[in-house]
């Protein structure tokens, strides 16, 4: 994008986030409830993937600034802890992990929850949903941005590692097979 953008082009980038907003929260509320089944992992790392690629599209937009420097009141946020509390059921096996939160700032391994994560980066998605939803794309934009660059790109970036890890090993983990000979006649 450039450095300027147009009310158009913001309106398009809002329309194409939310989008992905939307899979992503009803993607994590599916999983949490149990739709996953076996395929559990693999659509929770399709969806932290997508959403990712929403956060990279507002990584590279210019900063959304919004005209009276404040952010609107859109009232409370939902609560999502029946959402953490079913991921936490559903990914209990892999749930703790460890991640090192910025590899240039700081270096030490620190101890994660997938679902945790996972439920952080919905939250500040669905704050600008709200907004969003509110007729207020610049808003939305604006908060996404900035929560992306200030909470929700760390969490989701480490979850996508720790899933794709998770999927990664489950793969290539095969058992070796077993080398027959030939007997002798």
């Amino acid at each position: 994008m450039s450095d300027t953008n147009s009310p158009q082009d913001w309106n398009a980038l809002a329309e194409r986030v939310a989008c992905h907003v939307d899979n992503y929260l009803n993607g994590l509320e599916a999983v949490a409830r149990g739709d996953g089944g076996v395929h559990t992992v693999p659509l929770l790392l399709l969806e932290v993937s997508q959403v990712i690629l929403a956060g990279a599209q507002l990584g590279a937009s210019a900063d959304v600034i919004l005209p009276d420097n404040w952010e609107p009141e859109v009232g409370d946020d939902p609560d999502l802890d029946a959402v953490r509390q079913g991921l936490s059921e559903r990914l209990s096996v892999m749930d703790e992990y460890v991640e090192v939160f910025d590899p240039y700032k700081d270096t030490e391994p620190t101890s994660y929850r997938l679902s945790d994560d996972l439920v952080d980066v919905a939250s500040d998605l669905v704050h600008g949903l709200r907004h969003y939803n509110q007729d207020r794309p610049l808003e939305a934009l604006w908060w996404w941005q900035y929560s992306y660059f200030n909470h929700w790109g760390n969490h989701a970036g480490a979850a996508l590692r720790a899933l794709h890890a998770f999927v990664a090993n489950s793969r290539l983990d095969v058992a070796p097979e077993v080398a027959t000979v030939p007997m002798a006649p």
